[in-house]
């Protein structure tokens, strides 16, 4: 069950105090009225009334006390009903008690004050009209039947006055009670929202972060760091005990801070981590740690290397490619002459093929070098693989080989930018069409779409019944310019994993069982949604 907002709780607490107030009102009326130094201070006119009046407003003082805690009833009709009370309980007192006006006129005050905090400005007008009307109502009665009244008039005058600017400034003093109220409560829930999110962001960080204590206790710890330090049991919060080496060098680094912590494995069979050590204050009662992988350096000294590399050879495949070309025509021109000896036209269809493989190795490095931004827009996998079977059959005949497209049952519409996709499936088919094959058979090639166990992934899979592709060799056939074919470039499938990363994909290789390869484009989650 949702508990009531912080606002409703205090008025709760408010309405329970002025209830409270009601019960003392109501017991040092019904003293007045039970005890005898009630007739010595007050001249007492109607006894019965006032004892009527007492007890009656002793009891339901009494019911509106029980009932203020319950948070079931409405604050401001509860409310109302003991403003009602209040006014009937002293009206009656007021004409029951000659020379007390003045302490009951007093009472008022309190009580129109504390329900105007509650009840609307309507409301909270209408009481102290009332209450002064009471007062105006027993000031005539006197003066008419007891002659009495022509000296209170001020009096009466005075403490109407006061119930209308009680009423306004209490009114005044809850607006803005409840705007502060309201802000403060906006305030505390856009702080939650931001701690929230501190704290997801924190936990979902590659780089490990710890905050330590002054005695290297941990008091916080992301999945990151938990992971790099060995996923120890979340009970071991000493430092010492869960990180050794760290903690040594924590306590190194505090004795001299300007020296710089050195990489360390933290446990068996971890990776080498790099630590770096901050102290938020200078009091010496935390520090964050931040661990970092080395593996995430050495992966972006690589990508920096590849990227050289990329300039580099798209550079050196520009400059290739002119010579290359009249290498290529003047073969040609050569190929053409009729006095050509038959072992002369063998050595040109050699420099023929090798300029054909070396035009194919400038394409792909050119390709690679610009390499354009991705384009991502949704669309459905199950019509986009039936039209791209289509189109490669007409592009490129197959002849007895096989190449057909497996929809999904349902639709399945991801965000992807389709000249990638049609690039990275065109490099995979090509390859199973040539090596999936066994030797004397067609190759048999199905470009299929499905969910990865009902979950929200989709998986595009480009599969052969060949002979498969060794183990040893599997682990290297991402790698840049390596091939097992005097043929090929060995940039094919390092171009179309990069595609797949552009586009927060993961192109993967799968055996499969019985013979054959599986190359598996897996679309994350929030990629994919069900159409």
């Amino acid at each position: 069950m949702a508990s009531a907002p912080d606002h409703v709780s205090a008025q709760h607490r408010e309405l329970y105090f002025f209830a409270l107030f009601r019960v003392l009102e109501a017991g040092i009326l019904a003293l007045v009225a039970f005890s005898p130094i009630g007739p010595q201070l007050l001249a007492i006119q109607q006894p019965t009334l006032l004892k009527l009046a007492a007890a009656g407003y002793l009891a339901l003082s009494g019911v509106l006390l029980v009932t203020s805690r319950q948070p079931g009833f409405r604050l401001r009709r509860q409310t109302a009903i003991g403003m009602v009370v209040d006014l009937l309980a002293l009206g009656a007192a007021l004409f029951a008690i000659d020379g007390g006006e003045s302490g009951i006129a007093m009472f008022m005050v309190f009580n129109i004050g504390a329900g105007a905090l509650i009840l609307t400005p309507a409301a909270s007008f209408g009481f102290a009209i009332a209450a002064a009307l009471v007062l105006f109502g027993e000031y005539f009665y006197n003066r008419l039947f007891n002659d009495t009244g022509v000296a209170r008039v001020a009096e009466t005058m005075m403490f109407s006055i006061t119930y209308l600017g009680t009423a306004l400034l209490c009114q005044q003093l809850r607006r803005q009670l409840s705007e502060s109220e309201a802000l403060a409560e906006k305030r505390g829930e856009e702080l939650a929202n931001l701690s929230e999110l501190n704290e997801l962001v924190i936990r979902r960080m590659r780089t490990g972060v710890l905050v330590v204590d002054g005695g290297h206790r941990i008091r916080l710890a992301n999945e990151a760091a938990w992971t790099l330090m060995g996923t120890p049991s979340p009970e071991r919060r000493e430092l010492s005990d869960v990180a050794p080496v760290l903690n040594d060098s924590l306590w190194q680094w505090r004795r001299g801070r300007g020296d710089a912590p050195k990489a360390m494995v933290m446990h068996e069979g971890g990776y080498e981590v790099l630590p770096r050590f901050v102290a938020p204050s200078q009091t010496d009662r935390l520090y964050l740690v931040f661990l970092e992988d080395s593996r995430v350096y050495s992966s972006r000294a690589e990508e920096l290397t590849l990227l050289t590399l990329g300039r580099l050879s798209a550079s050196i495949a520009h400059e290739v490619r002119n010579p290359l070309a009249a290498i290529s025509y003047a073969a040609q021109l050569l190929d053409e002459s009729e006095v050509l000896p038959e072992a002369d036209r063998r050595l040109l269809e050699i420099i023929h093929s090798q300029c054909q493989r070396m035009n194919g190795i400038v394409q792909n490095i050119l390709g690679l070098a610009r390499q354009e931004r991705t384009l991502a827009e949704p669309i459905e996998l199950g019509e986009f693989i039936r039209r791209f079977v289509e189109e490669y059959r007409q592009s490129h005949p197959l002849e007895t080989d096989i190449l057909r497209g497996v929809p999904p049952y349902r639709p399945i519409v991801a965000m992807v930018d389709p000249q990638h996709l049609h690039q990275v499936l065109t490099i995979l088919v090509h390859n199973a069409l040539t090596y999936g094959r066994e030797p004397g058979k067609p190759a048999q090639v199905a470009v299929t779409v499905r969910r990865e166990n009902d979950k929200p992934g989709a998986l595009l899979e480009v599969v052969d019944r060949g002979p498969g592709i060794p183990p040893t060799v599997a682990e290297r056939i991402f790698a840049p310019f390596y091939t097992t074919s005097e043929h090929g470039t060995g940039l094919g499938l390092y171009i179309a994993k990069q595609l797949c990363e552009a586009n927060q994909s993961l192109l993967s290789f799968v055996p499969v069982p019985g013979g054959g390869s599986c190359f598996r484009i897996s679309l994350p989650p929030e990629q994919s949604l069900a159409g």
